[in-house]
């Protein structure tokens, strides 16, 4: 018995060994304090959970609050990632990241996460993400829209609804709100296509694949003609699916080039009239150190830049442009499938978007990720009409689509109910969501490592005789965003630069407009403390002063996008 008893022990033990060891994947953090799933989507009761759980695993990287309330008092969860044992957050140069402002646009709250939890997680870990949170300051919304979220994951809807938020619209002027919404007429739990047999169709089975409809070519008789999506009429007006839940489009309410609703279809009352973009604004408002920014949208495989309109492109100044450039193309490259464009240019034209007021009306470099393409099907650009069939049928196993099935309707009468689910199309399947996340986030930390970081470089002195003693400073700007975008520097958005020197009397104060020539340009008024318009990109501004007196001098650069540095002479 007791040869029994060691042999179990001993296997036991094997066991547990096994158990606990781990080999992990390069690009995964080693042991994460808080275990999560990037397999899957969350709806926003447990966005607030693994935001409060990442806070409570990492004190020292993330706090947790919220910027505000949505329309239905659900709470705009806010992550603040970065080393809070160095230095004042809110003088680290900021980047903000957000998701799903579009409420079936659901990835980018997964991502948003998936980018927090990587930094914490790989603080430890990885040299470049401790220097990096030790530099910056990350301000991260999961979602700014989670009353539609929720109403998305919960209720029937289609791939496309809800698109706006839940305050309530009349969009068939019938003085009633939202009554006419889609219907799960079959009652699965999804909102598919409805189709009718009819000799005047212009639609037929495929014969490869039944389950796909194709049209028919000139002069072909068609088997079937397509009623929409599933509804009935709710209201007696005649009209099906014609009063859903909106529509407003949260992404034409921004105070940037915004048109009003018969120009600009979506447009609410006024710039700011939905709850949560308010809120937004104001915390952008407070919070200046913010130099860039990333929204998460789905699909299509976009980077996108503004300006949304075609008005607006003078906008976007040509050395602008240039930072633009560098960063889009680092993410073609970053994102397989992924295109940078301009969306006023490649897209088309929206006005009052999140992506311009941040740079229109904060001179904030931003970009709006359009997530999920279609390449990543079969990692191929050219797609054909009948790929998502096919990538659903042997690489999901029909699992994404409702077999078309009788039903009988109280208006169309007999027809048949199916199609794909609302889960399929737009957002990512579960093994391609990690990988989508991983590339995307790695360029929001491209993005973000190139805010600024500001040094004084050189600083030299001259004696002038009499006491009197010239200072010149070189102060550097290592990475490619300047502290200030050509289009904030022309409509003066935010302060300039100070670069200040202390430790001396300061007679006189200027900039320094070349160096070579001797040029400089006098400030005549607070000479110790010199504006500086901007830092350019991977440039300097060197700045000089007149001093008398003996002593240690200390020069301090202090840039709300740049941060603060200082240098003792």
């Amino acid at each position: 018995m007791k040869w029994i008893l060691s042999l179990t022990m001993s296997l036991l033990s094997l066991t547990l060994a096994a158990q606990s060891f781990s080999f992990n994947a390069m690009g995964a953090p080693t042991d994460p304090k808080v275990d999560l799933r990037w397999n899957r989507y969350y709806d926003h009761a447990q966005i607030g959970e693994v935001c409060k759980q990442l806070a409570q695993a990492h004190p020292n990287l993330i706090k947790t609050s919220s910027i505000g309330k949505s329309f239905e008092g659900k709470d705009l969860w806010l992550m603040t990632v970065t080393d809070f044992t160095t230095g004042d957050p809110n003088r680290k140069p900021g980047f903000y990241i957000d998701g799903n402002i579009h409420s079936n646009e659901i990835q980018g709250s997964e991502f948003a996460m998936y980018t927090a939890w990587y930094l914490a997680e790989n603080f430890e870990n990885v040299a470049f993400i401790k220097e990096l949170l030790q530099d910056k300051v990350f301000y991260i919304i999961p979602t700014i829209n989670p009353d539609a979220r929720d109403n998305f994951l919960h209720e029937p809807n289609t791939a496309s609804s809800p698109r706006s938020g839940m305050i309530p619209i009349d969009d068939d002027g019938d003085g009633l709100y939202d009554e006419d919404g889609y219907d799960d007429l079959d009652g699965n739990g999804h909102i598919t296509l409805m189709r009718r047999k009819s000799p005047n169709g212009r639609w037929k089975a495929d014969p490869d694949d039944p389950r796909r409809m194709i049209s028919v070519a000139a002069g072909e008789q068609g088997e079937y003609e397509y009623l929409g999506s599933e509804g009935i009429d709710n209201d007696g007006d005649g009209r099906i699916n014609e009063d859903r839940t909106g529509y407003y489009d949260p992404n034409r309410d921004w105070a940037w080039g915004w048109q009003p609703d018969y120009i600009q279809r979506g447009a609410y009352k006024y710039p700011f009239s939905i709850p949560e973009n308010r809120a937004v604004m104001e915390f952008v408002m407070k919070h200046p150190n913010i130099a860039g920014a990333q929204s998460y949208h789905n699909s299509g495989g976009m980077i996108l830049r503004g300006p949304g309109g075609k008005e607006y492109e003078s906008t976007y100044t040509r050395s602008d442009v240039a930072v633009y450039d560098a960063l889009g193309k680092k993410g073609e490259e970053m994102l397989p499938g992924y295109r940078y464009m301009v969306i006023y240019k490649d897209l088309y034209s929206a006005y009052g978007g999140e992506v311009d007021w941040f740079y229109g009306g904060r001179g904030i470099f931003s970009f709006t990720n359009e997530l999920w393409t279609s390449f990543y099907l079969y990692n191929k650009k050219e797609r054909s009409q009948s790929d998502s069939y096919t990538f659903d049928k042997y690489l999901l196993f029909e699992e994404a689509f409702v077999p078309w099935t009788p039903y009988q309707h109280p208006q169309y009468g007999e027809i048949e109910i199916g199609g794909f689910k609302k889960m399929y199309g737009r957002a990512n399947p579960s093994f391609l969501l990690e990988n989508d996340a991983h590339r995307n986030m790695a360029f929001t930390i491209y993005h973000a490592y190139h805010t600024p970081k500001l040094d004084i470089q050189e600083i030299t002195t001259k004696d002038l005789g009499g006491g009197l003693t010239e200072v010149t400073a070189v102060v550097k700007n290592h990475r490619l965003i300047p502290t200030h975008a050509s289009h904030d520097i022309t409509n003066k958005i935010t302060r300039p630069d100070y670069v200040t020197l202390s430790g001396r009397t300061v007679l006189a104060g200027m900039v320094v407009l070349n160096k070579d020539m001797n040029l400089c340009q006098e400030q005549k008024y607070t000479p110790h403390q010199i504006e500086v318009a901007t830092i350019p990109s991977m440039g300097t501004a060197t700045v000089r002063w007149i001093v008398k007196g003996k002593g240690d001098i200390t020069i301090t650069v202090d840039s709300e996008k740049g941060g603060i540095a200082s240098k003792k002479l």
